[in-house]
This record gives structure tokens, sequence and C-alpha cells, in this order.
């Protein structure tokens, strides 16, 4: 018999983890750019610890979902796709735009950052080829959780 209240209530579960998640990106992002900084590092340091923070986001992210019961009794697959994993990809609406804003905010209004132009100030094609990663990183996180509920059923 499949029961929606249980994967409704792992789905609110794991939406709370994410929103935790916002906090530590940020903190850890700030430590990545300052032993970067502190390495004189600067070259490529908004890209690289963007990967690096969202790269460790999905992984916690994945171990978490993993933790959670699902009732995959009655759940559906479309084109090789789980209903739950459509349902769980939805917590990351807006997700990483948020988190984009805030580490090119920082690099706004580092003084650290000023001597580097392309570091202090990402312009759009820099912007472009990160998001371009993210992108990739972003389908393989999905693509992981997709094979996970395909597994479970």
């Amino acid at each position: 018999m499949n029961n929606p209240t249980l994967n409704a209530n792992s789905i609110g579960e794991f939406s709370r983890f994410i929103i935790e998640q916002k906090a530590n990106m940020k903190k850890q992002y700030d430590q990545l750019l300052a032993h970067d900084l502190s390495h004189q590092q600067w070259d490529g340091c908004f890209q690289r610890n963007v990967l690096i923070v969202l790269e460790k986001t999905y992984q916690d992210a994945l171990a978490k979902l993993q933790t959670l019961p699902f009732d995959h009794a009655g759940s559906t697959v479309n084109q090789g796709l789980a209903d739950l994993t459509k349902s769980v990809l939805t917590v990351f609406d807006g997700f990483i735009d948020e988190f984009l804003l805030i580490v090119v905010d920082k690099h706004r209004t580092s003084c650290a950052l000023s001597n580097f132009p392309d570091e202090h100030k990402p312009d759009q094609v820099y912007l472009s080829a990160v998001r371009s990663d993210i992108a990739l990183l972003w389908r393989n996180f999905a693509l992981d959780i997709n094979a996970y509920f395909l597994e479970c059923r």
C-alpha cells in the first residue's frame, strides 16, 4: 500500500536539511576563499570554489536522502524518471541562483580581490562558464538521485 504521507514527510525533512546547508555553503565558501587568498591562489578561485562547495553539498544531500524512508509502492517511472526524483529535485528550485548571488556579492565587496578584476567582478562570460560547470554537476546529481530511486523500486 502506498503511503504518500511518509514520502511527503521525508521530502519535508530533506527540504529542511537543504535549507540548513545554505549557511554551511556560505561558511565553506568563505573558508576556501580565505585559504586561496592567503596562498595567493586567486586566479580562478570563484569557479574552483563554487564547484567544490556545490559538489560537497550534492554529495551530502544524496547521503541524507539515502537515510530517509520512502514508500516506493505505487511510485511511477515515466521515460526513465522516477516520480520521487521530480519531487526531490523541486526542493532545489532557486538554490543555485541564491548561492551564486551570495558568492558574487562576496567577491564584489572583497578588498583583497579588488586587484584582480576577473575575480573581483566576474563578468557574464566567466559566470556562463561557471554555470556550465554547475549544470554538469547538477546533471550528475540528478542522475544519482534518480538511480537511487529506481534501485529502491
